[in-house]
């Protein structure tokens, strides 16, 4: 198993390596609310489209399309946000998260049926299911809402697991970082979200 993982980690294309520590950057920066992270996401995210086609998971590679997009987006919105003194952290009302959740789940099954039927997707209907969360929490993060690192933490582990089983350590290894600082990124934003509201 060890031998395996050390022959996967040698066999790592420059452009996944590059991938991932931009990937790490974006997250990083991201998490102390510094905007300059939608730059280091957009660039990580041009990397994966391709990464993940060669993973066979095409929602995935989908998915990093519209990252580049929400990276345009987020930056935008950030920076307004800094010029108008307005960046506090919002939340969203539970009963908007109950319809999301759903929401979520609905579209994933159905993708998941086009997906078995019209490629050779390895995982279609978690790859649909990471695919839809992370677009919603990636909007939830562009609009500075809170929950947007809960949303993470379910995609971040599911994604860590899909790319390890298709024999990418060092992109599953970069999920499970993301993992990791969604829990710290998840504290921080609910104490600065509680210093903000006192």
């Amino acid at each position: 198993m060890t031998d395996a993982l050390l022959r996967e980690l040698y066999a790592t294309r420059l452009d996944e390596a590059l991938g991932v520590v931009l990937g790490f950057i974006y997250v990083l920066l991201i998490y102390r609310r510094n905007r300059l992270g939608w730059i280091a996401g957009a660039a990580s995210s041009i990397i994966y489209v391709y990464e993940s086609a060669r993973a066979h998971l095409p929602m995935q590679s989908g998915l990093q399309l519209y990252y580049v997009a929400m990276a345009i987006y987020g930056w935008r919105n950030w920076t307004r946000a800094e010029q108008q003194q307005a960046g506090g952290i919002g939340r969203w009302p539970l009963r908007h998260h109950a319809v999301a959740v759903v929401a979520i789940l609905l579209l994933s099954a159905l993708l998941a049926v086009l997906l078995r039927h019209s490629t050779h997707a390895a995982w279609p209907f978690l790859d649909a299911m990471t695919t839809c969360t992370s677009l919603f929490a990636t909007w939830l993060l562009a609009r500075l809402k809170l929950e947007n690192w809960l949303y993470w933490l379910w995609a971040d582990s599911v994604t860590a697991y899909m790319f390890g089983s298709q024999g990418f350590p060092l992109s599953a290894g970069l999920f499970l970082s993301y993992l990791i600082i969604a829990l710290f990124g998840f504290r921080a934003w609910l104490r600065r979200y509680h210093l903000q509201s006192a």
